[in-house]
């Protein structure tokens, strides 16, 4: 990652976890299948216990940051 992320920022996913955990107020597990290596976001806060809560077209999901790679506009 050559940019640190930060809210507002538009990320991408670079790899997928085992399990990938929604924002809801009562976070849920979901499968990985829900989300995929490539799709954009943006972020959205800045969770306890190193999480990024991340909007995408699908919902918003908390992901880790090396799971995550910030785009820069140029």
């Amino acid at each position: 990652m050559s940019k640190v992320i930060s809210v507002g920022d538009r990320v991408r996913i670079v790899a997928l976890p085992a399990f990938i955990k929604t924002a809801d107020p009562m976070p849920t597990l979901r499968p990985p299948n829900v989300l995929a290596v490539g799709l954009e976001g943006v972020v959205v806060n800045q969770r306890p216990g190193n999480y990024w809560g991340v909007r995408f077209a699908s919902g918003t999901f908390l992901l880790e940051p090396q799971y995550l790679e910030a785009i820069v506009e140029g």
